[in-house]
Order: C-alpha cells, then structure tokens, then sequence
C-alpha cells in the first residue's frame, strides 16, 4: 500500500506538555480517587452520542454516568453525575469522606465554577490533568479505547435512540463481567467484593 501511496497521511505531532509523568493515576484503596472523561460515539445515521463517567482508580468501577443524543459536553450532566456517584458509593451526599480526589481533563464541563462548587460541596477536591497531557488521565483515556473496542465495535450503531438503549448493559457488564489484566483478571465488582472481604 505504502509503493502506490495508498497509506493515509500521518497525524500531526501533538504537542508534548513540559511537565513530568511520574506519578501513578491508580491507587490501592477505593474511594480515594475517581477519574472522568467524555467520549463520542457516531452513529450509521449521522447522529452522535456523547457521554460521560465517572470511576474509580482503585477498583475500576464506573460509577456513574451519563449520556445524550448531540456534540458536546454541558457540565450539568457532569454535575448531576457527581451526585449520583456519591450517593451510590456513600449512601447520603454528606456522607462522602472529603479526601476524594476528583480527577479530570481541562474541558469546560469540569473547570467551570458550578462543576467546582458542587465538587466541593460533595466533599471532592477536583483536580485536572495539564494542558495536552492525556497520559495524566490514562485511566479513564484507557476505558474510553475499552468502550470503544469491546462494546461500540459490537453494537448497534444505527442511530443514537438504539446506542443509548443498549448503553445501561454495556456499562453493568463492564463493571461485573469484564476482566481486567489490573485486577488479576477480575471484573472492578468482583475485585471490589474481594477488598471488602479482606479489610
């Protein structure tokens, strides 16, 4: 293919960030550090699904999220999301333990006041990757590639109604089914289940 220039062009170089990478995104404990992310799906028809979550660096559950017919990120779903990922994992939304690190990119749904208020409110500290940097956020950049290859590639795609009917299996089965190389080949339920146990 490459003899009768048949290849595509190569991507343009991103822009490297200046700021080293030494430190890890996964942690040992659950509930000490939660990541998000968007991600787009593109229909047969045209139409575009957008959605976001949020999971946790320990255990890999999604806790929660979200997704809609349309391009774009709003940062209400985002907030709404925080919300549920707090009562789901704590019962009450006062009854987070305040040393949660909420982990994201620079998208506006994340830096804007109302994202950063409710965060607090909800006892998280929001914090975000630098600028041209998605390794600083590879957890949640290496589920995306995960929804993608393993689910998207396997469904449905003709118009945005049938992606988000099927998307509440997708992400109950990425939580209790799919395993993860991380967790000694468990699903996040499975190794989670197993850490309560243990403590």
């Amino acid at each position: 293919m490459k003899q009768y220039g048949l290849l595509l062009p190569k991507a343009p170089k991103r822009r490297l960030s200046s700021r080293p990478h030494e430190g890890k995104v996964a942690v040992t404990e659950f509930n000490r550090r939660w990541c998000s992310d968007g991600f787009e799906i593109a229909c047969d028809n045209g139409q575009v699904v957008t959605g976001t979550f949020t999971k946790d660096c320990c255990d890999r559950e999604i806790i929660a999220w979200r997704a809609w017919s349309g391009r774009g990120l709003p940062g209400e779903p985002v907030r709404e999301m925080l919300i549920e990922a707090v009562e789901k994992r704590f019962g009450d939304v006062d009854a987070s333990p305040g040393t949660l690190e909420f982990l994201s990119d620079n998208g506006g749904a994340y830096r804007a006041h109302e994202t950063h208020a409710i965060a607090k409110q909800l006892g998280l500290t929001p914090t975000h990757t630098p600028v041209c940097s998605p390794q600083s956020n590879g957890m949640a950049e290496s589920f995306v590639n995960t929804l993608k290859r393993d689910y998207v590639s396997q469904m449905d795609c003709s118009t945005a109604a049938a992606v988000l009917s099927q998307l509440p299996d997708v992400f109950e089965h990425f939580n209790e089914v799919h395993p993860h190389s991380a967790l000694k080949w468990k699903s996040p339920r499975m190794y989670r289940r197993e850490l309560v146990r243990q403590a």
